[in-house]
């Protein structure tokens, strides 16, 4: 998957925090003035300063993650974004709003510079560890006594106003009001102002000024405390979008119970045990550390990470997974990944950087809002200087008007509507084990027209069992099936181990094979006691013109069975036919009712001869299906839909189907949670093999959009309402506020909406 910047895709290699300016005296001087001073010898010039663990990219740039806590809306990322965007030695930066991290690719010695630069803004910026787990923020408590005394102070202004006191009384508690919580308005709005963006903060700054130099006094104190409460309530509401991603983090225990060296058991940090470390977990407990069970089994909830309703029974040799839950029995499992190498831990670092993804919606929204602001800033001087100069019109009542202009044109809803409305999404797939790589994922899903999926694995169990057996010619039944054996166990195809585990679980020990060679789409090629022998599917006899008119009728009967058959033959022709079954799962034949339901037409894209692929579609429900396909021939087909202009789906489990699943529009890896990589490289990973996933996301898909066009709509539906409202004199300054963050607190509320896992899973 690309990422919006293109220099992250550049090689990375860690390094250590290297610290410049250390002191050498007691004075507390730096080595650049050391050397001027007698109690010091000259020291040596250090390298520039980086956070701990920064990455060196490949061509000497340095990656940065800086946290900044004040950076968490589309206003602050414009003002980063000009400050930064222009500096020399610059090359990319990345927002994640949502976890407050600025990512800064820059050279070496620019980071000095690069946080100075953010520290202008008014803001704290803190260098992060490259790749470091996010943590939980919490804002520090503000004191609550300055915006009760604003509350009294405007509404006595108000109350002076109306009962005709004197005016410096009604002044004098207006500026009370606006001093007591337009502070950090005005700061970010003279910030913003001294850098040329005109943002909300500097909107309402010049708003609440201009009505003070008219004589609004009341209305510009009431103005103030309005947004001071709109701007805390927005910013709770956007804390629990950002908290629903981040609440993964909490699922895995910080400290597990390991063996140790002298055969006793102690605590310790998970982020301290190595791989190979053996573990204990008891009932109840959370499971600190991805595994596999060595001893005892037991019951776990998954839920967290596969999003599976039912507990999942565990043995020796199951995978554990990090932040899941043990049920019933105690268990000891071998530690097979580090703590920042879990499955949730990479989970956790695919959502937040889909975070900083822009969806199609967002980029568009963003485009608009460039000139969008401006548009209406052209407007409101117009409107304060061309009346009173061509119509005589009133100079004060005209730029009132103007104000309240200025406060409506800020896009701060429009903007902050999209990304909150995307992560929520994200949010909500995540908690049904659904692992969306990027909102454009989650926006693209709904247009689906088909989906193709693979069948081992996929549709079927994977774990087919050898059914038939028969041998052709003159060779004997041990000697067939320890030949077969003997190569079906140096092959990792699931027909291959039904045949190699059938020889197993009969006593028959396999045949050694020499010069071993996969056949991708075929079958395997060895050589035993010095002759040449193939295992393949009826693709391979053919081609090898060993298909005879009776082998051909056996195979028909077996392949109209919905079975699979591999053919044991050497120079001289087939001497044994194996047949293996795989059976549906039960979730497939719901998933493709579902997903018919939806109005998407579905695609079988199999290996598997053409037989057995329509029988094992027939029972599904599957529109189409096509069999004894090649990588390459599953590929064609996918650029075949494409190619007519409709949207497509792929489904797959294994490496033959990474070709089509990198062409198809989405590409869906199954059982993600046990395939780590599939994590990486998939666009969306459902996080076990329930494919009735499918049609939730894309029911949650289509959810996203509607919410997306809602909020759109209500951001410039009620600005346009209330802009034409104060065009023609009845617009009020307050109700500029309402008309900015209030459309903000309404499309952030609609946007949580998706949150509500019902609502996320059935809605349609």
């Amino acid at each position: 998957m690309s990422t919006p910047d293109s220099t992250r895709s550049r090689a990375a290699i860690e390094l250590p925090i290297i610290q410049g300016g250390t002191s050498c005296c007691g004075g507390g001087h730096t080595h650049e003035h050391a050397a001027h001073d007698s109690c010091c010898a000259p020291a040596p010039v250090s390298p520039p300063r980086k956070p701990a663990h920064a990455t060196l990219l490949a061509d000497g740039d340095v990656r940065s993650p800086i946290r900044i806590l004040q950076m968490d809306c589309p206003t602050e990322e414009a003002l980063l974004r000009k400050k930064l965007g222009g500096m020399p030695g610059v090359r990319g930066l990345e927002f994640d709003l949502m976890g407050r991290v600025l990512t800064v690719d820059h050279r070496p010695e620019r980071l000095d510079a690069v946080l100075d630069a953010i520290r202008s803004l008014g803001f704290n910026p803190e260098p992060l560890a490259e790749g470091a787990a996010p943590t939980a923020i919490e804002d520090a408590p503000k004191p609550w006594w300055p915006l009760a005394l604003a509350v009294v102070a405007a509404l006595a202004s108000e109350a002076a106003h109306w009962l005709s006191a004197p005016e410096w009384a009604s002044a004098l508690l207006a500026g009370i009001a606006v001093l007591a919580c337009g502070g950090t308005t005005f700061r970010k709005g003279w910030i913003a102002v001294r850098n040329g963006n005109f943002n909300i903060n500097a909107l309402m700054s010049i708003a609440v000024t201009g009505a003070f130099l008219i004589g609004q006094w009341p209305e510009a104190a009431m103005v103030m405390v309005l947004f001071t409460i709109a701007e805390m309530v927005e910013a709770r509401s956007l804390d629990r979008a950002r908290n629903a991603i981040r609440g993964l983090m909490e699922l895995a225990p910080e400290e597990a119970t390991v063996l140790q060296p002298d055969g006793s058991w102690r605590v310790m940090a998970a982020r301290e045990v190595d791989i190979g470390a053996r573990a204990r977990v008891r009932p109840g407990e959370r499971i600190a550390l991805d595994g596999e069970v060595a001893s005892g089994h037991s019951t776990v909830n998954q839920a967290p990470i596969t999003g599976e309703s039912l507990p999942v029974d565990k043995s020796v040799g199951d995978a554990v997974f990090a932040g899941t839950i043990n049920e019933t029995g105690s268990f000891e499992y071998v530690v097979n990944a580090r703590a920042d190498n879990s499955t949730l831990a990479r989970i956790i670092h695919a959502i937040e950087a889909a975070q900083g993804a822009r969806a199609p919606t967002q980029r568009f929204v963003d485009a608009f809002a460039k000139v969008y602001t401006p548009a209406v800033l052209v407007v409101a001087l117009g409107v304060a200087l061309l009346p009173p100069l061509l119509l005589d019109g009133a100079w004060l009542a005209w730029i009132y008007k103007a104000l309240v202009l200025l406060v409506i044109a800020c896009p701060c809803a429009l903007v902050i509507s999209t990304p909150v409305t995307i992560v929520s999404g994200l949010a909500a797939a995540a908690r049904r084990g659904i692992l969306v790589k990027g909102g454009v994922y989650l926006e693209r899903g709904r247009e689906l027209a088909w989906i193709a999926l693979d069948k081992t694995g996929t549709l079927t169990r994977g774990k087919p069992a050898q059914t038939d057996f028969a041998t052709l010619a003159d060779l004997d039944a041990a000697t067939a099936r320890r030949f077969a054996g003997g190569l079906a166990t140096r092959s990792d195809h699931p027909v291959s181990r039904a045949v190699a585990e059938a020889a197993r679980a009969d006593g028959v020990t396999p045949a050694a094979v020499d010069a071993f060679e996969a056949l991708p789409g075929r079958g395997v090629r060895g050589v035993i006691d010095g002759r040449a022998w193939l295992l393949g599917n009826h693709r391979l006899i053919h081609e090898r013109g060993l298909c005879g008119e009776a082998l051909e009728a056996r195979l028909a009967v077996l392949e109209s069975q919905g079975k699979t058959v591999v053919v044991l033959a050497d120079e001289e022709g087939a001497q044994a036919l194996f047949a293996v079954a795989d059976t549906l799962k039960d979730s497939s034949r719901a998933a493709i009712a579902e997903l018919h339901a939806l109005g998407i037409r579905t695609l079988m894209l199999t290996g598997d001869n053409a037989q057995t692929a329509q029988a094992i579609a027939a029972q599904a429900g599957i529109d189409e299906a096509h069999g004894d396909l090649l990588p390459e021939d599953k590929l064609a087909r996918i650029e075949e839909r494409v190619g007519q202009g409709a949207a497509v789906g792929m489904v797959g489990d294994g490496i033959n189907d990474a070709p089509a699943l990198a062409r198809a529009d989405i590409g869906f890896a199954m059982g993600a949670a046990g395939t780590g990589t599939a994590i990486e490289t998939a666009d969306v990973a459902l996080m076990d093999d329930d494919l009735r996933k499918l049609p939730q996301f894309i029911r949650l898909s289509r959810r996203t959009h509607r919410l997306l066009v809602q909020n759109i709509v209500l951001a410039l539906g009620i600005k346009a309402v209330f802009l034409g409202l104060t065009l023609v004199g009845l617009g009020t300054m307050w109700m500029a506020v309402f008309a900015d963050v209030g459309a903000s607190l309404i499309v952030v509320a609609n946007g949580l909406r998706l949150l509500r896992a019902e609502e996320a899973a059935h809605g349609a």
